[in-house]
């Protein structure tokens, strides 16, 4: 029986998909870095230091961890004003009547997400109030395909592994999930792994899925 359900953040419940790629691409405009949308496409689920290593790949010189630790920054200021912008209107229908009626059957729901600004996205979208437990990129050491964000949110909202469902837009988390002993239903680009346990067109099918085993 499914009796939890954890989400990853970015494009299952909001779309900030873009912002990340236009903080990345303005840092890497500055370096003079190659950077596109094939590249940002790797980044998916991955933490923020990872994702700088990533797009370092293609730089022509080297950086010292202090450097490193500025363009993080760097690009997380832009990023952070770019999603400051955002409302509860960013949040699509299907998302909100699935969201409400989850927790109108009792299931317990958790946010699980790399971000360190998860917190901050919820707040400004109006999702908060929605889930019991926010597992966020300040909890945790590991970056996905590594289950740890997922485990933490399985124990907080003391939920067996057996009972507990990861939604997840990219084919790392469906990979995490799976590692940390849990069901995975993809959503979006995750449907390309033949490993997910359900492949979901939109967030509202998880309604029939929680519907048929809860």
């Amino acid at each position: 029986m499914i009796k939890a359900i954890i989400f990853d953040l970015d494009g299952v419940l909001v779309s900030t998909d873009h912002f990340h790629y236009l903080a990345w691409k303005k840092l890497a405009d500055r370096e003079g870095i190659e950077f596109d949308e094939k590249i940002n496409n790797r980044l998916r689920g991955v933490s923020r230091m990872a994702s700088l290593n990533i797009i370092l790949e293609k730089a022509k010189r080297t950086y010292t961890p202090s450097q490193k630790e500025e363009m993080a920054h760097f690009k997380n200021e832009y990023y952070v004003s770019l999603i400051r912008r955002m409302t509860p209107e960013d949040v699509e229908p299907v998302v909100l009547h699935t969201l409400e009626t989850l927790k109108k059957r009792g299931l317990k729901l958790a946010v699980a997400s790399s971000s360190k600004n998860a917190p901050l996205i919820l707040k400004v979208t109006g999702l908060t109030s929605f889930f019991d437990v926010i597992v966020d990129g300040t909890m945790i050491k590991n970056s996905k395909p590594d289950p740890e964000v997922f485990l933490l949110a399985q124990k907080l909202l003391q939920a067996k592994k057996e009972e507990a469902l990861v939604v997840e837009d990219a084919v790392v988390g469906i990979e995490a999930a799976h590692q940390g002993g849990m069901k995975a239903a993809a959503i979006k680009d995750a449907t390309k792994d033949e490993q997910a346990d359900y492949l979901l067109s939109n967030l509202g099918d998880l309604l029939e899925i929680s519907g048929s085993v809860v």
